[in-house]
């Protein structure tokens, strides 16, 4: 006698619910493809209301172009869709929705009204309860479609108990809303929670949209991002890098409209913020990506937030080179203006670059590299007289008249060193400005190497007497294996006798002649943090980072008035130099506001 059979099929009730565990995982996801649907309608105007954080009651009404009473009743049949018009079309997808199974999906495991209206016709409405449809009827309603969603997971009681706080998940499904919306500007939004408005968007551009969602700080400390290669272009606003966030929460990455949250992107954006921000802390963007849809895969997740491209090497240049390109010009450019003060505490900006405060300011630095500058020979100005006082008051002794270290720049003129660290300044504004020694020196070098490195390598000083430097086996093995990269940075290292010694035969030219032992330590450290695959571009500009800190003057030297004047002048004309090269801020700057408030005085 043979075996009862063990496979068998699942009902089609249980297949569907299972089906639907990928697609509507929470009440943010029911929200995404619902508002997906209405803007693939063609809607303009779009309104969801919230009740127990979703899972109560979801309400999504839109303007679209709505449905007739036939295509009402097959719109909740699986991997029914009016968006693929033939089989071929799935390579080249240019909607948001294309699957068919958003709607069953979602009517699987809740109690959904469906009712939609085309313009020129009568409403209609059917209803789903735990994946068991009703017949189409006649309703009431406006040209579009409303869906109401009701007891989400009621048919799936297990999911529903793996769910967090109602306001955990409303916030979820608001923050879906928002980054639909900025996907699309022209499309106004509407968003009640308990009854509350918690997001109100009307239709405006892609600037005021961004502007909207990210807030005025970040419009006021952003530049704008354009390239475009190999059929890729890529457009949208970066935030500087004193403008950063303790999550990614504020990144917003758009592929052809659809916002997307894709490992390949988000590393490619921390790899172009890598040595301006500071660890553990994430940039502010609004990247817009445009691809051939033949070129890139939206199918390979069920939220469709992942994405596989064609070419992604293509794809994660263009967004390095682009981003760096306009975070150099925006340090170059940025106008220094006054931050609030918060807490007492003073908050850091990105002050002096020249042309936007300084219009006609020549920003070329001075002749050689810092510290070797002269001031310029000539008659120091006087500072005039002490205006005369009243009979019986001794009038106080006339200033000592500053020295003249060269055209003033926006940073200002040189006024006296702080602790032996700080350099502090007078802005032309009257403005005070306070400039890390250390940590602006690390990016003047930082950028002078790269530079080098750039044109074919970076200049190397033989040494004297070569160098002998003792270090862990396996730290002079990691240093040996990229010896070749390191010759490119002006580092020329080889073995010398036992496994852990290395013979230093020449540095950086750049660098003076810094101690090559803690070098050696702290490169051999940092290639050992580095991935592998991380591309040799990536590698090499880690080391510069290491060697520009080592190269830089250090806190507590005395710096001499030209030498402050040089390093300022230096810092107005080197792109990024708001930053150090760990991401740490170079300038502080005080303005009328931020010292009277400090002192109360408002």
């Amino acid at each position: 006698m043979a075996p009862a059979p063990r496979i068998r099929l699942l009902p089609e009730t249980t297949a569907n619910r299972i089906a639907a565990g990928e697609v509507v995982e929470r009440p943010a996801a029911a929200v995404k493809e619902l508002v997906e649907n209405a803007l693939d309608a063609g809607a303009r105007r779009i309104l969801v209301s919230l009740e127990d954080g979703g899972i109560g009651r979801i309400l999504v009404e839109d303007d679209g172009h709505g449905m007739g009473e036939a295509d009402l009743a097959m719109a909740l049949e699986r991997h029914a869709t009016s968006k693929l018009a033939e089989e071929a079309m799935l390579f080249r997808i240019a909607t948001l929705g294309f699957r068919g199974e958003a709607l069953p999906s979602i009517g699987a495991v809740s109690r959904l009204t469906l009712t939609s209206r085309l313009a020129d016709g009568a409403a209609h409405a059917i209803q789903v309860e735990g994946g068991r449809k009703s017949a189409v009827g006649p309703a009431a309603g406006p040209p579009g479609t409303r869906v109401e969603v009701r007891d989400l997971f009621f048919a799936t009681p297990a999911r529903r108990a793996f769910l967090r706080s109602p306001r955990h998940e409303a916030e979820q499904a608001v923050e879906a809303v928002r980054r639909l919306a900025m996907a699309w500007p022209e499309v106004a939004f509407r968003v009640e929670v308990e009854g509350r408005l918690a997001l109100n968007l009307p239709p405006t551009d892609r600037n005021g949209r961004i502007a909207a969602l990210l807030g005025t700080d970040f419009a006021a400390a952003a530049v704008p991002v354009e390239a475009e290669r190999q059929g890729l272009a890529l457009t949208g606003l970066a935030g500087l890098p004193t403008h950063h966030m303790a999550t990614g929460a504020a990144q917003h990455l758009v592929v052809n409209r659809r916002p997307v949250r894709d490992p390949l992107l988000r590393t490619a954006l921390r790899v172009a913020y890598r040595d301006m921000v500071p660890a553990k802390r994430f940039p502010v963007a609004a990247l817009f990506l445009e691809v051939p849809p033949e070129a890139v895969d939206v199918n390979v997740h069920p939220m469709k937030t992942e994405l596989r491209f064609r070419d992604p090497a293509a794809v994660r240049g263009l967004l390095i080179s682009a981003l760096g390109r306009a975070l150099a010009v925006g340090a170059a450019g940025a106008a220094p203006e006054a931050v609030a003060v918060q807490d007492w505490q003073p908050q850091w900006h990105p002050a002096g670059f020249a042309e936007a405060v300084a219009p006609g300011y020549d920003s070329r630095p001075p002749a050689g590299h810092f510290p070797g500058w002269q001031p310029p020979a000539g008659p120091l100005p006087q500072r005039p007289r002490a205006p005369s006082l009243p009979l019986g008051f001794a009038p106080a002794p006339p200033p000592a008249p500053l020295p003249d270290f060269g055209q003033e720049g926006p940073l200002g003129r040189p006024l006296g060193q702080i602790l032996d660290t700080y350099v502090l300044a007078e802005a032309p504004d009257g403005s005070l400005v306070l400039v890390d020694q250390h940590a602006a020196h690390e990016r003047l070098t930082h950028e002078a190497l790269r530079a080098q490195l750039v044109e074919g390598g970076v200049r190397a000083q033989p040494l004297l007497l070569p160098a002998v430097v003792e270090l862990p086996a396996a730290d002079a093995a990691r240093l040996l294996d990229r010896s070749a990269e390191l010759a490119r940075l002006g580092l020329e290292i080889e073995g010398f006798g036992g496994p852990g010694a290395l013979l230093v035969r020449a540095m950086p030219a750049l660098l003076g002649a810094p101690d090559p032992a803690p070098l050696l330590r702290d490169l051999a450290e940092e290639l050992a943090e580095m991935d592998e695959a991380l591309a040799l571009e990536a590698r090499l500009d880690a080391a510069v980072a290491r060697l520009a800190c080592h190269g830089s003057i250090r806190a507590g030297r005395r710096l001499a008035g030209a030498e402050m004047a040089a390093l300022l002048r230096q810092m107005e004309a080197t792109p990024r130099a708001a930053t150090c090269s760990h991401g740490r801020p170079t300038v502080l700057r005080f303005g009328r506001a931020e010292l009277e408030k400090l002192f109360g005085r408002r």
